[in-house]
Protein backbone atom coordinates (compact mmCIF):
# COMPACT_ATOMS: atom_id res chain seq x y z
CA UNK A 1 0.00 0.00 0.00
CA UNK A 2 1.15 3.30 -0.67
CA UNK A 3 1.60 5.87 2.46
CA UNK A 4 -1.09 8.88 2.16
CA UNK A 5 0.49 10.19 6.01
CA UNK A 6 3.41 11.86 4.68
CA UNK A 7 5.56 9.54 7.47
CA UNK A 8 7.37 7.71 4.70
CA UNK A 9 9.18 11.00 2.79
CA UNK A 10 9.52 12.16 6.27
CA UNK A 11 11.45 9.76 7.64
CA UNK A 12 13.41 9.73 4.04
CA UNK A 13 14.79 12.96 4.29
CA UNK A 14 16.05 12.66 7.72
CA UNK A 15 17.56 9.39 6.90
CA UNK A 16 19.31 11.34 3.81
CA UNK A 17 21.17 13.24 5.84
CA UNK A 18 23.08 10.19 6.63
CA UNK A 19 25.84 7.74 4.68
CA UNK A 20 25.20 4.27 3.89
CA UNK A 21 27.25 2.97 6.36
CA UNK A 22 28.91 3.87 9.87
CA UNK A 23 31.62 2.42 12.42
CA UNK A 24 33.41 1.51 8.96
CA UNK A 25 31.22 -0.99 7.22
CA UNK A 26 27.65 -1.44 9.54
CA UNK A 27 25.19 -0.63 6.95
CA UNK A 28 22.54 1.90 7.71
CA UNK A 29 18.58 -0.06 7.78
CA UNK A 30 16.97 2.75 8.40
CA UNK A 31 15.73 3.42 5.25
CA UNK A 32 15.17 -0.35 4.24
CA UNK A 33 12.88 -0.46 7.73
CA UNK A 34 10.88 2.61 8.20
CA UNK A 35 9.26 1.41 4.38
CA UNK A 36 8.70 -1.97 6.04
CA UNK A 37 6.79 0.08 8.74
CA UNK A 38 4.84 2.20 7.00
CA UNK A 39 4.08 -0.25 4.55
CA UNK A 40 2.30 -2.71 7.22
CA UNK A 41 0.69 0.31 8.72
CA UNK A 42 3.09 1.09 11.83
CA UNK A 43 3.94 5.25 10.24
CA UNK A 44 2.81 5.85 14.15
CA UNK A 45 6.20 4.49 14.81
CA UNK A 46 8.55 5.38 12.40
CA UNK A 47 9.79 8.67 13.97
CA UNK A 48 10.24 6.84 17.57
CA UNK A 49 11.81 4.27 15.88
CA UNK A 50 14.34 7.03 14.20
CA UNK A 51 14.85 8.81 17.17
CA UNK A 52 16.62 5.70 18.43
CA UNK A 53 18.41 4.37 15.80
CA UNK A 54 19.33 8.02 14.59
CA UNK A 55 22.17 8.71 16.83
CA UNK A 56 23.92 5.39 15.21
CA UNK A 57 24.54 7.01 12.13
CA UNK A 58 26.96 8.66 10.44
CA UNK A 59 27.22 11.91 7.78
CA UNK A 60 27.88 11.13 4.25
CA UNK A 61 30.92 11.42 3.11
CA UNK A 62 31.84 14.60 1.18
CA UNK A 63 32.04 14.39 -1.90
CA UNK A 64 35.47 13.69 -4.29
CA UNK A 65 36.12 13.36 -7.75
CA UNK A 66 32.69 13.04 -9.70
CA UNK A 67 31.75 9.94 -11.23
CA UNK A 68 30.27 10.27 -15.16
CA UNK A 69 29.43 7.86 -17.88
CA UNK A 70 33.37 7.64 -19.17
CA UNK A 71 35.17 6.65 -15.85
CA UNK A 72 32.32 4.69 -13.95
CA UNK A 73 34.51 1.53 -14.31
CA UNK A 74 37.31 3.03 -12.39
CA UNK A 75 34.94 3.77 -9.18
CA UNK A 76 32.79 0.64 -9.43
CA UNK A 77 33.57 -1.52 -5.63
CA UNK A 78 35.30 1.52 -4.68
CA UNK A 79 33.77 2.27 -0.97
CA UNK A 80 35.66 5.43 -0.69
CA UNK A 81 33.39 6.85 -3.58
CA UNK A 82 30.31 6.55 -1.50
CA UNK A 83 29.66 9.95 -1.87
CA UNK A 84 30.82 10.36 -5.49
CA UNK A 85 28.54 7.39 -6.65
CA UNK A 86 25.10 8.70 -4.45
CA UNK A 87 25.75 12.37 -6.19
CA UNK A 88 26.19 10.98 -9.89
CA UNK A 89 22.87 8.81 -9.00
CA UNK A 90 21.14 11.51 -7.64
CA UNK A 91 21.72 13.79 -10.94
CA UNK A 92 21.08 10.50 -12.88
CA UNK A 93 17.26 9.88 -11.48
CA UNK A 94 16.85 13.66 -11.41
CA UNK A 95 17.46 13.76 -15.17
CA UNK A 96 15.82 10.31 -16.33
CA UNK A 97 13.22 8.26 -15.29
CA UNK A 98 13.89 6.26 -12.62
CA UNK A 99 12.86 2.97 -14.69
CA UNK A 100 15.85 4.00 -17.01
CA UNK A 101 18.24 4.38 -14.89
CA UNK A 102 17.90 1.06 -12.72
CA UNK A 103 17.17 -0.93 -15.98
CA UNK A 104 20.79 0.56 -17.23
CA UNK A 105 22.48 -0.30 -13.98
CA UNK A 106 21.25 -3.58 -12.49
CA UNK A 107 22.93 -5.92 -14.90
CA UNK A 108 26.13 -4.13 -14.27
CA UNK A 109 25.24 -4.21 -10.59
CA UNK A 110 23.88 -7.55 -9.94
CA UNK A 111 27.69 -9.50 -10.08
CA UNK A 112 28.11 -7.53 -7.38
CA UNK A 113 24.81 -7.96 -5.07
CA UNK A 114 26.29 -10.19 -1.97
CA UNK A 115 28.53 -6.94 -1.41
CA UNK A 116 27.83 -5.32 1.96
CA UNK A 117 25.95 -8.63 3.32
CA UNK A 118 23.52 -7.80 0.79
CA UNK A 119 22.79 -5.02 2.01
CA UNK A 120 22.95 -2.17 -0.94
CA UNK A 121 20.73 -4.77 -3.19
CA UNK A 122 17.67 -5.12 -0.33
CA UNK A 123 18.05 -1.64 -0.10
CA UNK A 124 17.42 -1.17 -3.84
CA UNK A 125 14.69 -3.68 -3.00
CA UNK A 126 12.70 -1.51 -0.68
CA UNK A 127 13.43 1.35 -2.89
CA UNK A 128 11.50 0.08 -5.77
CA UNK A 129 8.69 -1.69 -4.14
CA UNK A 130 7.69 2.29 -2.49
CA UNK A 131 8.24 3.61 -5.97
CA UNK A 132 5.92 0.81 -7.91
CA UNK A 133 3.15 1.19 -5.06
CA UNK A 134 2.40 5.34 -5.13
CA UNK A 135 3.95 8.32 -5.63
CA UNK A 136 7.13 8.95 -7.27
CA UNK A 137 7.75 11.96 -5.06
CA UNK A 138 11.35 13.67 -4.26
CA UNK A 139 12.18 11.92 -1.08
CA UNK A 140 11.74 8.43 -2.73
CA UNK A 141 13.33 8.99 -6.04
CA UNK A 142 16.48 10.15 -4.29
CA UNK A 143 16.39 6.86 -1.74
CA UNK A 144 16.80 4.59 -4.78
CA UNK A 145 19.94 6.93 -5.78
CA UNK A 146 21.23 6.33 -2.79
CA UNK A 147 20.57 2.86 -2.85
CA UNK A 148 22.10 2.01 -5.65
CA UNK A 149 25.39 4.51 -5.27
CA UNK A 150 26.11 2.50 -2.16
CA UNK A 151 25.40 -0.70 -4.17
CA UNK A 152 28.19 0.45 -6.36
CA UNK A 153 30.51 1.48 -4.34
CA UNK A 154 30.59 -1.68 -2.10
CA UNK A 155 30.31 -3.80 -5.53
CA UNK A 156 32.34 -6.79 -5.06
CA UNK A 157 31.48 -10.26 -7.20
CA UNK A 158 31.79 -13.83 -4.97
CA UNK A 159 34.80 -15.92 -6.07
CA UNK A 160 34.69 -18.48 -9.09
CA UNK A 161 32.07 -21.13 -7.93
CA UNK A 162 32.17 -24.87 -9.10
CA UNK A 163 29.08 -26.22 -9.66
CA UNK A 164 27.91 -29.23 -7.07
CA UNK A 165 25.42 -31.23 -9.32
CA UNK A 166 21.63 -30.58 -9.68
CA UNK A 167 19.11 -29.73 -6.77
CA UNK A 168 15.65 -30.83 -7.40
CA UNK A 169 14.02 -27.83 -5.33
CA UNK A 170 15.47 -24.47 -3.64
CA UNK A 171 14.84 -26.21 0.16
CA UNK A 172 17.38 -29.14 -1.66
CA UNK A 173 19.27 -27.04 -3.04
CA UNK A 174 19.85 -24.53 0.40
CA UNK A 175 20.24 -28.10 2.21
CA UNK A 176 23.05 -29.03 0.50
CA UNK A 177 24.60 -25.64 0.39
CA UNK A 178 28.27 -26.63 1.55
CA UNK A 179 29.14 -24.76 4.46
CA UNK A 180 32.34 -23.13 5.17
CA UNK A 181 34.99 -24.09 7.09
CA UNK A 182 36.63 -21.35 8.95
CA UNK A 183 33.72 -19.18 10.53
CA UNK A 184 36.36 -16.87 12.84
CA UNK A 185 36.23 -14.42 10.79
CA UNK A 186 33.80 -11.55 9.45
CA UNK A 187 31.21 -12.05 5.97
CA UNK A 188 33.69 -11.04 3.62
CA UNK A 189 36.72 -14.11 5.10
CA UNK A 190 33.71 -16.42 5.04
CA UNK A 191 32.36 -15.44 1.41
CA UNK A 192 36.27 -15.66 0.63
CA UNK A 193 35.81 -19.42 1.60
CA UNK A 194 33.28 -20.53 -1.24
CA UNK A 195 34.01 -23.00 -3.63
CA UNK A 196 30.40 -24.22 -5.23
CA UNK A 197 26.79 -24.65 -5.05
CA UNK A 198 24.75 -26.55 -5.80
CA UNK A 199 22.92 -26.26 -9.70
CA UNK A 200 19.20 -24.54 -9.00
CA UNK A 201 17.21 -24.60 -11.12
CA UNK A 202 18.51 -27.88 -12.71
CA UNK A 203 19.10 -28.51 -15.91
CA UNK A 204 17.05 -28.65 -19.07
CA UNK A 205 15.73 -25.04 -19.05
CA UNK A 206 16.99 -22.53 -21.47
CA UNK A 207 18.45 -19.32 -20.87
CA UNK A 208 16.47 -15.37 -21.62
CA UNK A 209 17.91 -14.40 -24.49
CA UNK A 210 20.32 -11.63 -24.21
CA UNK A 211 22.15 -12.53 -21.41
CA UNK A 212 24.70 -14.54 -22.52
CA UNK A 213 26.28 -11.87 -24.09
CA UNK A 214 24.72 -9.16 -21.09
CA UNK A 215 21.82 -7.08 -21.36
CA UNK A 216 22.73 -3.54 -20.56
CA UNK A 217 19.69 -0.91 -21.93
CA UNK A 218 22.55 2.23 -22.39
CA UNK A 219 22.06 5.28 -23.31
CA UNK A 220 23.84 7.62 -25.93
CA UNK A 221 27.09 8.65 -25.31
CA UNK A 222 28.22 10.87 -22.21
CA UNK A 223 24.69 9.86 -20.64
CA UNK A 224 25.16 6.64 -19.19
CA UNK A 225 26.29 3.39 -19.50
CA UNK A 226 26.33 1.58 -23.28
CA UNK A 227 26.11 -2.05 -24.30
CA UNK A 228 29.18 -3.93 -23.37
CA UNK A 229 30.51 -7.19 -21.93
CA UNK A 230 28.53 -10.03 -20.13
CA UNK A 231 27.80 -8.40 -16.37
CA UNK A 232 26.04 -10.97 -15.30
CA UNK A 233 27.05 -13.75 -13.09
CA UNK A 234 28.01 -16.38 -15.25
CA UNK A 235 27.35 -19.86 -16.78
CA UNK A 236 31.00 -21.01 -17.65
CA UNK A 237 33.71 -22.35 -16.06
CA UNK A 238 33.83 -21.23 -12.36
CA UNK A 239 30.56 -19.70 -12.62
CA UNK A 240 28.73 -22.62 -9.94
CA UNK A 241 25.85 -21.47 -12.54
CA UNK A 242 23.62 -23.72 -14.81
CA UNK A 243 20.91 -22.98 -16.99
CA UNK A 244 18.16 -20.58 -16.50
CA UNK A 245 14.30 -20.57 -16.71
CA UNK A 246 13.37 -20.30 -20.17
CA UNK A 247 11.66 -16.96 -19.33
CA UNK A 248 10.48 -14.47 -17.14
CA UNK A 249 7.87 -16.01 -15.70
CA UNK A 250 9.32 -18.98 -15.03
CA UNK A 251 12.11 -17.05 -13.49
CA UNK A 252 10.04 -14.94 -10.76
CA UNK A 253 8.59 -18.82 -10.23
CA UNK A 254 11.43 -20.09 -9.14
CA UNK A 255 12.53 -16.64 -7.36
CA UNK A 256 9.35 -17.36 -4.78
CA UNK A 257 10.09 -20.65 -4.56
CA UNK A 258 13.70 -19.60 -3.51
CA UNK A 259 12.31 -16.63 -0.88
CA UNK A 260 9.51 -19.17 0.22
CA UNK A 261 11.96 -21.48 0.73
CA UNK A 262 14.94 -19.58 2.61
CA UNK A 263 12.47 -18.10 4.65
CA UNK A 264 10.99 -21.14 6.06
CA UNK A 265 14.55 -22.65 6.58
CA UNK A 266 15.18 -19.59 8.93
CA UNK A 267 12.52 -21.30 11.39
CA UNK A 268 14.83 -24.76 11.89
CA UNK A 269 18.25 -23.11 11.44
CA UNK A 270 18.23 -19.36 12.61
CA UNK A 271 19.90 -20.25 16.45
CA UNK A 272 22.83 -20.35 14.48
CA UNK A 273 23.18 -17.12 13.29
CA UNK A 274 19.97 -15.04 14.14
CA UNK A 275 21.32 -11.63 12.54
CA UNK A 276 23.19 -12.76 9.38
CA UNK A 277 20.29 -15.78 8.66
CA UNK A 278 17.47 -13.42 7.87
CA UNK A 279 19.75 -12.19 4.42
CA UNK A 280 19.23 -15.64 2.99
CA UNK A 281 15.39 -14.56 2.55
CA UNK A 282 15.57 -11.05 2.65
CA UNK A 283 18.14 -10.65 -0.30
CA UNK A 284 16.14 -13.17 -3.20
CA UNK A 285 13.12 -11.03 -1.91
CA UNK A 286 14.43 -7.58 -2.46
CA UNK A 287 15.26 -9.36 -6.43
CA UNK A 288 11.57 -10.14 -6.36
CA UNK A 289 10.44 -6.72 -5.91
CA UNK A 290 12.64 -5.56 -8.49
CA UNK A 291 11.23 -7.82 -11.10
CA UNK A 292 8.31 -5.86 -12.40
CA UNK A 293 10.23 -2.75 -12.62
CA UNK A 294 12.91 -4.51 -14.72
CA UNK A 295 12.93 -6.07 -18.16
CA UNK A 296 11.90 -9.47 -18.79
CA UNK A 297 15.29 -10.42 -20.18
CA UNK A 298 16.80 -9.26 -16.91
CA UNK A 299 14.48 -12.03 -15.01
CA UNK A 300 16.54 -14.81 -15.33
CA UNK A 301 19.76 -13.23 -14.64
CA UNK A 302 18.18 -11.66 -11.61
CA UNK A 303 17.55 -15.39 -10.19
CA UNK A 304 20.90 -16.34 -10.87
CA UNK A 305 21.97 -13.72 -8.51
CA UNK A 306 19.75 -14.12 -6.34
CA UNK A 307 20.23 -18.15 -5.38
CA UNK A 308 24.16 -17.42 -5.29
CA UNK A 309 23.49 -14.48 -2.54
CA UNK A 310 20.87 -17.08 -0.57
CA UNK A 311 23.56 -19.72 -0.72
CA UNK A 312 26.47 -17.68 0.26
CA UNK A 313 24.79 -16.15 2.84
CA UNK A 314 23.65 -20.23 4.06
CA UNK A 315 27.04 -21.17 3.27
CA UNK A 316 28.95 -18.30 5.79
CA UNK A 317 26.05 -18.49 8.56
CA UNK A 318 23.80 -21.43 8.71
CA UNK A 319 24.64 -23.90 11.87
CA UNK A 320 25.18 -27.51 10.55
CA UNK A 321 22.23 -29.38 12.26
CA UNK A 322 18.31 -27.83 11.83
CA UNK A 323 16.05 -27.47 15.82
CA UNK A 324 12.53 -28.33 15.62
CA UNK A 325 9.87 -26.09 14.29
CA UNK A 326 7.73 -24.85 17.05
CA UNK A 327 4.03 -26.26 17.47
CA UNK A 328 2.86 -23.28 16.58
CA UNK A 329 3.97 -23.41 13.18
CA UNK A 330 0.53 -24.77 12.28
CA UNK A 331 -1.60 -22.78 13.70
CA UNK A 332 -3.08 -19.63 11.78
CA UNK A 333 -1.37 -16.25 13.04
CA UNK A 334 -2.84 -13.12 11.81
CA UNK A 335 -0.28 -10.74 9.68
CA UNK A 336 -1.07 -7.53 11.39
CA UNK A 337 -0.52 -8.82 14.77
CA UNK A 338 2.49 -10.73 14.03
CA UNK A 339 4.37 -7.20 12.24
CA UNK A 340 2.86 -5.43 15.10
CA UNK A 341 5.24 -7.56 17.37
CA UNK A 342 8.06 -6.78 15.79
CA UNK A 343 7.78 -3.41 15.13
CA UNK A 344 7.17 -3.19 19.01
CA UNK A 345 10.44 -5.76 19.45
CA UNK A 346 12.52 -2.91 17.25
CA UNK A 347 15.13 -4.99 15.81
CA UNK A 348 15.83 -3.34 12.18
CA UNK A 349 16.45 -7.44 11.15
CA UNK A 350 14.06 -8.77 12.38
CA UNK A 351 11.13 -6.14 11.15
CA UNK A 352 12.67 -6.59 7.60
CA UNK A 353 12.49 -10.47 8.42
CA UNK A 354 9.03 -10.11 9.12
CA UNK A 355 8.36 -8.15 6.23
CA UNK A 356 9.50 -10.78 4.27
CA UNK A 357 7.56 -13.63 5.94
CA UNK A 358 4.84 -11.62 5.43
CA UNK A 359 5.36 -11.71 1.63
CA UNK A 360 5.39 -15.82 1.71
CA UNK A 361 2.58 -15.57 3.54
CA UNK A 362 2.14 -18.98 5.22
CA UNK A 363 1.81 -20.64 8.75
CA UNK A 364 5.92 -21.87 8.67
CA UNK A 365 6.88 -18.38 7.12
CA UNK A 366 5.39 -16.87 10.46
CA UNK A 367 6.95 -19.37 12.25
CA UNK A 368 9.95 -18.40 11.48
CA UNK A 369 9.13 -14.53 11.62
CA UNK A 370 8.44 -15.38 15.73
CA UNK A 371 11.85 -17.05 15.91
CA UNK A 372 13.40 -14.04 15.12
CA UNK A 373 11.51 -12.07 17.15
CA UNK A 374 12.43 -14.10 19.95
CA UNK A 375 16.38 -15.12 18.93
CA UNK A 376 17.64 -11.09 18.30
CA UNK A 377 18.20 -8.48 20.89
CA UNK A 378 14.63 -6.22 21.13
CA UNK A 379 15.22 -2.67 20.69
CA UNK A 380 12.36 -1.48 22.91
Amino acid sequence: MDDTTGTLDEALERIHLSGPERDGWLSNHAPMAVEALVRHGQASAVHRWLDRYGPKLEEMPDVGSPVTARNWHEALGDPRRIADWTAYFERETAEIPWRDVLAAWWPRLLPGIAAGATHPAIRVGHSVRTLLAGEESAPRVRELAHALGYWAARHQPLPALTPLGPAPSAAAALDRVPLVPDRSGGIRDRFAQLTGFPDWPGPGQGTGPGWEQGVDPGREQGSGPRREQRVGPGRGPGSGQGPAPAGPEEARAALRELVRASTHRYATHAHGEPIMLVHAATAPNAVLRTLPALPGELWAPSLRAAWAASAAVTAAYAPRDAAPVAASASGAPDAGELFARAAAHGDDHTIKFTDTALDVGDALAFSAARRAIELNPPVF
